[in-house]
């Protein structure tokens, strides 16, 4: 035989080995699912609630326009600080000083006509202590003249004339005694006048004084909208020309962010918080949960569910404040915020990957069980059994078993496991499609170099 048919029969003969060994090594891979895998593991897990805000001081205040009238004087400028009591603004106050000037004059007249009153009673009462004495006299000259008159010692002229002046004495007094009662009335009609004019002056006076305007407390005048020359109105709060000038208290910083409902229950007054700041990158700023809204928020318009009478099934949160322990001193309120609440934490415990959890149905399991755990049950099924199971793959014997675990705290890439897998057992991670479609049994391959992004999942 040839030499060129010699290698002929040899290259024929290699190619159909290649290709019987293809065929072999494709009937062994067959149903063989490429998989990436981890290990349950110990460590410390924190439960963590991301919410985004903005910052705000604990205590601010919009001092609004409390009378109509043109600003003559701004004393601050935006970003001062102030001391409390500090005069910030003056509006015109002409017109409510001279009512002022009038009411106090008026006042200091009924005084005087008050100290007149109280003369006039003093010279009342004398007369009637001098009627009193007169009367008495003409009483007690009208009693000896009747006496001198029944021993006919006195003639009945003396005795009649004696009688008449005790009568008119006894008229005096009674005279005396209303002239003082009068003058008891003019003191109470004056001091009730004073009493009014006081009154007038104080409401004058309030008028005037919110011309005025002070720093309540020190801060800083963190929003300035008005100008002098600018007419300010009493108004509807945030109407233009109501509000002079908001003053925060920047002692107490804290930052106020919106909660998802679903994270809302875990979260409670005292947990650490930590805060970063757009404006301010790579700084952390510890914070400590001090209040919790009770109002759900409704994501898209931001208005409280207990504001509007329409029930919605949108997204909605929850307003969380944070108080900052150690804020900077140019912090500026408004500025962009990011929150990481810690809601709970263990320590020493068994942890897995997030994405190694999977579900599925009863009737799902109990088929495998039942087939060997190789095939997935039929299209029919019972209805009674479609319960859900929460679990992993474990890796067992180069096969996928299906595992139901009991889980806990969630960090923000691992799980706490409470039961059903022990340290170092090893689970499948990925990728997602993969543990969306695994059956219970799968014989499986691991290869953990390959890139572990879940498909489907983007």
């Amino acid at each position: 035989m040839k030499t060129w048919k010699k290698v002929l029969i040899g290259i024929g003969a290699l190619f159909f080995l290649l290709v019987g060994v293809s065929v072999v090594v494709h009937q062994s891979n067959k149903g063989i699912v490429i998989v990436q895998t981890g290990k349950a593991q110990r460590q410390e897990l924190a439960s963590v609630v991301s919410a985004s805000g903005e910052i705000k001081p604990k205590t601010y205040v919009n001092i609004g326009a409390n009378a109509f009238g043109k600003i003559t004087h701004l004393y601050v400028k935006e970003g001062d600080r102030v001391k409390k009591g500090q005069l910030l603004a003056q509006l015109e106050n002409v017109q409510s000083a001279a009512d002022v000037a009038a009411t106090r004059a008026s006042l200091d007249a009924s005084r005087t006509d008050a100290v007149a009153a109280a003369a006039n009673l003093n010279t009342a009462k004398a007369d009637l202590n001098r009627a009193k004495a007169d009367a008495e006299k003409s009483r007690l000259d009208w009693a000896r003249a009747e006496g001198l008159f029944k021993d006919q010692l006195i003639s009945k002229a003396d005795y009649e004339t004696r009688k008449a002046t005790w009568q008119m004495a006894e008229a005096a007094l009674a005279q005396a005694e209303a002239r003082v009662e009068q003058a008891k009335a003019q003191v109470d009609s004056a001091n009730r006048h004073i009493a009014q004019t006081e009154a007038t002056l104080t409401r004058a006076s309030d008028v005037l004084q919110k011309t005025v305007y002070a720093a309540p407390y020190a801060g800083v005048i963190t929003n300035l909208p008005v100008r002098e020359g600018e007419t300010v109105v009493i108004g509807i709060q945030n109407a233009p020309g109501s509000t002079l000038m908001t003053l925060a208290d920047m002692s107490v910083i804290t930052a106020e962010v919106k909660a998802d409902e679903t994270d809302i229950v875990n979260v409670q007054l005292g947990q650490p918080a930590e805060v970063t700041i757009d404006a301010i990158p790579k700084r952390v700023f510890h914070a400590v949960v001090t209040e919790i809204g009770n109002n759900a928020i409704v994501r898209s318009t931001g208005v409280a569910t207990s504001q509007t009478t329409a029930s919605s099934q949108e997204a909605k949160d929850f307003k969380v404040v944070v108080t900052l322990s150690d804020p900077p001193e140019d912090l500026r309120p408004g500025l962009s915020t990011t929150a990481k609440i810690t809601t709970a934490t263990r320590s020493n415990v068994v942890t897995i990957p997030i994405q190694a959890l999977t579900i599925r149905r009863q009737d799902e399991l109990v088929h495998a069980t039942e087939k060997g755990a190789v095939q997935a049950a039929a299209p029919q099924r019972d209805a009674s059994n479609k319960s859900e199971v929460q679990g992993v793959f474990v890796i067992r014997n180069k096969k996928a078993e299906f595992v139901p675990v009991e889980t806990g705290v969630s960090g923000t890439t691992d799980i706490e496991v409470l039961s059903g897998l022990k340290e170092g057992e090893e689970i499948v991670t990925g990728s997602y499609k993969v543990l969306r479609t695994m059956k219970p049994g799968t014989s499986v391959k691991i290869d953990n170099s390959a890139p572990k992004k879940e498909e489907g999942s983007s």
